[in-house]
Formats: C-alpha cells, sequence, structure tokens
C-alpha cells in the first residue's frame, strides 16, 4: 500500500486516514467488500460497501496516474528531455488529463506538417512570427530558403512556420484548459441525419436536425444519439461557438495587429479547427459517454436490486407453467426445494382447444403432486393461461400467479441448464425457471446474465466492462444480503459468495452431492482446497439452517461462537435458550463484551442475529392480478384507471405491465413527487391511460393515481 496514496484518497473523500488504510490493507491481505463491510466495522468505522468500493476505484485510478507518471519519466529521460521544471509539472499533475497535456508537446508523433516544417529549419521562423514584432514578415522568412531543404519560397517558409505555431497553440497548456472547459459547459450537440438513409432512419426522427447543451443533456438521449452514429443514421457534432473559443485563445497568443500578428492569427484558427477543436470534441464525445454509460448503468444496477431482492413466495410445491397457442402450454411440478418431479404438457388455446383433457390433467397434477401454487409465465398466452387456470374453480387457498419471464429462455438454452437439465427440452427448463423465481427470484436469477433480465436503459450500449463490474457487485450485495444456504444452493449462488468464486463453488456442490448435506459450517473445511482464508470470507454468509450449532444457520461469523457462548454462559443458559427466550437477550450489556477484536458496532450486530437468525431483508410476498377483462392493447382506452406492476425503471420514466403483452411508459412527467423516489421493479401500482398508439405499439400512462401495494 501507497501511504501518500491512501492519504490524498482519504482527502478526496473526507474519511479518515486509518480507515481508509484499514480497508486497502485488508483488500491486499485478499479480504473481499462484503467481507470488510461486514465483520470488520470496528477496523474501518463501519464504512459499508459503497464507500470500500470508492476507496478501492480511486486508489485503484490514483496508481494507474503515478505509473503513468513513471513511465512518462522514463521517456522523457532516455531522450534527454526531462529538465527540473518538467519535473515539477509531472509530479504536480492531479489527473491524467492534466498530465497528458504536460507530456503532450514531448511525445513521440508521426508525422505531422509541423514536424516536417520543423525538419526543413522553419521552427526558428516561427519563433520570430510569434515575437510579432515590427518587421516584414516576408523580409523574416528569406533566410530561410533553401534548396537543399526544399523551402523554396517566401510563402513555403510563412506557410512552414505557421504550421509549427498552429501545433504548438494546439498542445499549450493553458490553451487546452480553456477549451476543455468552454467545451464542456458551452459544447453543443448537433445531430442531422446522414444523406441517404432516410428511410432505416425512422426509429431516430427525434433527432434529425437537433441541437441541444452537451452539458444539459440527459444520458439516454446521448446514447440514442450515439446509437444512432454507430448505426450511421446520424451525424454528430459537439462543438461551442466559434467566437467563444477565439475570443478565449486571441490573448494567450496575440500581441498586436502588425502583418506578423495577422499570420499569427491565421496560425491560431487553423490550429484550433484542425488541431485543438477535434481534440476537444473527442474528449467531449469520451466525457458524455462517460457521464450517460455511469448513469445508465446506476439505472440498471438499481433495477437489479430490486427484480434480485424481489419477494419470495419460499417453499411451496409448484405447478410451474410455460404459457403458449400452437406448441401448447409446458408445465413442471416442483417441490419445495424447487427439485422437479413431473413435467407434461396441455393445449387449452387454439388451435387444439382441448379445454376438458387439459382440465382434467392440471386438476390431476394438482392433487397427485399437493400443489400450493401455480406459476405462469406472463408471455406469450400468459393471460389466457392464467385465465383458463381461474376457471377451473380451484380452491381459494390455491396461488395462482403470473411471473415475469424475462431472460428464462436465456436459461434454458444456457450451459447451466444443459447441465441440470441435459435430458429436458428448453421448454420444460424454461418452466422450472419460472416455477423457481417463485420460490425465490435471487436463487434463480443468478443463473441468468444480468443483461438479459431486461430491466435496463441501452445496457447494450455503455462500456460492458464496467457494467459486468458494476452488475457484479450488484449481485454479490444482494447474495450477500440475504445469505446462502449452502446445503441447497446452486453453484451459480455459491459463486458470488465472498471468496468463493465459480471452481470453489463446484467444488462445494461436488462434495455436498458425494458426502451428504454438511452438519456444521466447520465442516466446510473440509472441501478440498476450501482453506482457512477462503473460510474466513464466506463462512458468516453462509447458512446451515436446523445444522449441529444453531449460530450456523445465522449470520454471526464462526470467529465470533466463542463470544456468545460466553454470553451464554454469564446468563446461565445454553446458545439456544439465548436465541430462543427475548428476556435473556434482554439482560445482555454489551459494553461488558467489548474488546479489540469486537467492538459495540459487532456485538450490536451479533444482539441483532440471535434476534432473528438469518433475518431475511426482503419483503413479504403480495399476489397481484391484472384488470379482469384488459388483456390485448385494443382493450386499453384513454381514462381508464388500472392496477399493474413496474417492470423497469429509466432516467426518463418507468414502465408497467398492465398484463397486455406490451408495457406502458409512465413519463417522468407523469410520476407525482410522492412516487418518484419510492418506484423500483416489481411494485405494484395502479396508473391511468392517457393515450394508445395501435400501430406504434405504445401506450401512455400517468401514475398520479397513487400506488396500490408494497411490492409482488
Amino acid at each position: 500500500m501507497n501511504s501518500l496514496i491512501a492519504l490524498r484518497v482519504s482527502q478526496e473523500l473526507k474519511l479518515s486516514v486509518p480507515a481508509v488504510e484499514a480497508v486497502l490493507s485488508l483488500m491486499e491481505e485478499g479480504s473481499t467488500v462484503p467481507f470488510i463491510a461486514r465483520y470488520r466495522k470496528e477496523a474501518t468505522g463501519s464504512l459499508d460497501e459503497e464507500v470500500i468500493l470508492a476507496i478501492s476505484d480511486r486508489y485503484g485510478r490514483l496508481e494507474e496516474l503515478e505509473a503513468r507518471k513513471k513511465s512518462i519519466r522514463s521517456s522523457l529521460t532516455e531522450r534527454g528531455l526531462l529538465t527540473a521544471e518538467l519535473e515539477k509539472r509531472i509530479a504536480s499533475a492531479s489527473s491524467l488529463t492534466v498530465l497528458e497535456d504536460v507530456y503532450l508537446p514531448f511525445r513521440p508523433k508521426r508525422k505531422t506538417r509541423a514536424s516536417a516544417a520543423v525538419q526543413k529549419g522553419l521552427a526558428p521562423l516561427a519563433d520570430l512570427l510569434l515575437a510579432q514584432g515590427e518587421e516584414d514578415p516576408a523580409h523574416m522568412a528569406r533566410p530561410f530558403l533553401s534548396e537543399e531543404l526544399e523551402v523554396s519560397s517566401v510563402e513555403e517558409a510563412l506557410q512552414g512556420a505557421q504550421d509549427i505555431l498552429a501545433e504548438r497553440f494546439s498542445e499549450d497548456g493553458e490553451a487546452r484548459r480553456l477549451m476543455r472547459r468552454l467545451f464542456s459547459r458551452r459544447g453543443r450537440i448537433r445531430s442531422s441525419l446522414a444523406r441517404g438513409r432516410e428511410e432505416e432512419g425512422a426509429n431516430f426522427r427525434d433527432y434529425f436536425g437537433r441541437e441541444e447543451s452537451a452539458a444539459a443533456a440527459p444520458s439516454h438521449r446521448v446514447l440514442a444519439m450515439f446509437r444512432g452514429e454507430k448505426e450511421k443514421i446520424l451525424v454528430l457534432s459537439f462543438l461551442p461557438p466559434e467566437e467563444e473559443a477565439f475570443a478565449l485563445l486571441r490573448p494567450l497568443f496575440l500581441r498586436g495587429t502588425g502583418p506578423a500578428s495577422l499570420l499569427v492569427e491565421q496560425a491560431l484558427e487553423d490550429g484550433y479547427r484542425r488541431l485543438l477543436a477535434p481534440s476537444m470534441e473527442t474528449e467531449l464525445r469520451n466525457a458524455l459517454k462517460k457521464r450517460a454509460d455511469r448513469e445508465a448503468i446506476s439505472v440498471f444496477g438499481r433495477n437489479i436490486r430490486e427484480m434480485l431482492l424481489a419477494p419470495p413466495l419460499g417453499p411451496k410445491n409448484i405447478l410451474a407453467v410455460d404459457p403458449g397457442f400452437r406448441t401448447g402450454c409446458k408445465f413442471v411440478c416442483l417441490n419445495r426445494q424447487g427439485d422437479l418431479l413431473h413435467s407434461g404438457v396441455i393445449y387449452p388455446h387454439p388451435p387444439q382447444n382441448d379445454g376438458e383433457g387439459s382440465a382434467g390433467i392440471i386438476r390431476k397434477t394438482l392433487e397427485d403432486y399437493s400443489i400450493e401454487a401455480v406459476a405462469i409465465g406472463n408471455g406469450t398466452a400468459g393471460r389466457e393461461t392464467e385465465r383458463f387456470f381461474k376457471s377451473l374453480a380451484l380452491p381459494p387457498s390455491l396461488i395462482v400467479t403470473l411471473v415475469n419471464e424475462s431472460g428464462a429462455s436465456v436459461y434454458s438454452a444456457s450451459e447451466t441448464a444443459r447441465r441440470e437439465f441435459p435430458d429436458r427440452d428448453i421448454t420444460v427448463r424454461g418452466a422450472v425457471s419460472i416455477g423457481r423465481r417463485l420460490l425465490d427470484p435471487l436463487s434463480e436469477l443468478v443463473k441468468i446474465d444480468p443483461k438479459a433480465i431486461g430491466v435496463g436503459q441501452y445496457q447494450h450500449d455503455v462500456d460492458q466492462k464496467e457494467l459486468k463490474k458494476s452488475l457484479s457487485a450488484v449481485v454479490e450485495s444482494c447474495v450477500h444480503a440475504v445469505g446462502v444456504n449452502v446445503n441447497t444452493a446452486s453453484a451459480e449462488l455459491l459463486s458470488y459468495v465472498s471468496g468463493i468464486g465459480p471452481a470453489m463453488a463446484d467444488q462445494i456442490v461436488r462434495f455436498r452431492e458425494e458426502k451428504g448435506p454438511f452438519s456444521d459450517r466447520k465442516s466446510l473445511l473440509s472441501v478440498p482446497r476450501l482453506g482457512a482464508k477462503t473460510f474466513e470470507q464466506a463462512a458468516g454468509f453462509l447458512r446451515i439452517p436446523g445444522g449441529h450449532n444453531p449460530l450456523d444457520g445465522s449470520a454471526v461469523h464462526p470467529e465470533r461462537y466463542t463470544l456468545v457462548k460466553r454470553i451464554a454462559a454469564d446468563l446461565g443458559c445454553s446458545v439456544e435458550d439465548l436465541m430462543k427466550n427475548r428476556e435473556l437477550r434482554q439482560k445482555i450489556s454489551p459494553e461488558k463484551y467489548i474488546s479489540p477484536q469486537a467492538g459495540m458496532p459487532t456485538l450490536l450486530d451479533i444482539l441483532a442475529e440471535l434476534e432473528k437468525p438469518g433475518r431475511d431483508p426482503r419483503s413479504s410476498f403480495e399476489l397481484f392480478s391484472y384488470a379482469e377483462g384488459v388483456e390485448t392493447l385494443e382493450d386499453l382506452h384513454p381514462g381508464m384507471e388500472l392496477p399493474g406492476v413496474v417492470t423497469n425503471i429509466t432516467s426518463f420514466g418507468a414502465f408497467v405491465d398492465l398484463g397486455v403483452h406490451q408495457d406502458g411508459l409512465v413519463h417522468r412527467n407523469h410520476i407525482s413527487p410522492a412516487e418518484r423516489g419510492a418506484l423500483k421493479p416489481g411494485l405494484q401500482v395502479k396508473v391511468s391511460v392517457l393515450e394508445v398508439d395501435l400501430e406504434r405499439k405504445r401506450i401512455s400512462l400517468s401514475m398520479k393515481t397513487g400506488r396500490k401495494g408494497k411490492g409482488s
């Protein structure tokens, strides 16, 4: 760990130096972010995951800056160009952008007009012009004419000198600083239709002839325009008013109004248009893209979090259906652990219309497998299948609900699904996924690439490396918040647990299959290659409900078991009694047990776990029903008030599923202030229909009628 960089991180993030150094030291030792946040609160001052990630990210970027400084110094030293003044400027550079500006004039270049002019000996002439004295530039140029150097005329000599000045101006640090600021504040995005792309460009017609402030452009619009440019539909430019640029640049380089100053001004204008403006435009493009990516990734991450933490129905015997018309409705029966027991197919819809035969099959199956809930995919034929099941006069206690099946087809064709069900076709696998999502959304959704879940905003246009990094962090955070039953979890779910990863997850599953369920956390150490460090990082997040040690079903880390036993002994009871008896827990004085290893934050966490061992932070499952008789776009009319489920949040509004196979959009202007902060995927809401565009299959909604419930 570099102490100077750690100090700078603490200053920038306004955190204590010991806390920052503790985080960095723990990470160097191999500790994960979730482990540090949950089990090393005393060392970090109870920093949360977000702050710990920020420390790690900023430290990494500053390390990258220092490495680049070292590389630049080495390059300059090798070429004999490193001076004391240059070293000072390199050392004080606070960012990669500033550092590259310092290095730009000295960077080895490919051949340019300026470098060609320098080779012709015209650099001294450029210096004479820049002095902007009273001498006639033509007189200045004559001594530089040379047949040997191929400078045959005064005009050619002066042009070469101007080329040298143009490049100097474009590489001047102060000029670049001023232009960078101007472009960021006053840059304008101009978007126009590419020639000959009128037909293909229909989807981008909102951006034909559009102009707006780059600084104020919302991220979704920026990403849409970049997509249009990538598809060669749009032509984009990102420039501020040119005269404003020259108004800032002229005072830097012009010192008079004579003939030499006129040539210098021409060189300045050429340097701006040909070199500096394109460079700054590229920087602005990159900054806008980075900002838009960051916002889109953040929105996507929040949506994924809500999807993963959707309320589970909990252990139930489930009949799950992947609906269809022509090919029928594939159904599966799952036990309370989500194991596949039976599969079949019914044909209640056209063209077969075998309602009676299908009803008989379903009634028998419900009885044979003691089914407690029916999960129906909400895609094609979903509403029709739901209506069929509800027509069967089933027991009121039987839950019948639609389940969001986004990404189920991705899972059913995946290597994971093939490994789980090698002898089943993709429709059976898809039905299993639908049923398991009702049982426990988190456990099933971790098997799917988050991008396939369908709750993002331009997720395929953003930086894929950053997207993957962010979404992995979100999934890990959700998994650790809920905890993992090590005896039932899939390898995919286990792979997200602190310190484990895919290879070790496979090892754990294989060991479990060969040796049987784990009886306690300590037995995890018998898994091949699962050492003390992995155990330390993972154990607190792995649960063994009903194991030999009651603490193994909680989030209390094994390293604190001795402390809990001591507390119980002081009260004259067992750990199990302590967990069951509230009166005993109320007698605990946590301050008596504070030590250098376990401070008050850890003790309070332990007491909370003793109160509700292995508590699930997710809310309770709530049944949801769409409006009866509203199943297609044609059933919608302006003014209708309908129940719906939020499926996606974007920066421009929220998408709501009304059960008509096409989500409606509630633009942010039609969301009440009270609703804005509470919106999340899965939320049950009530909306009113503003407009229905049948041709474009678009539904415009308003959400100023209030929420219906907590979640779905």
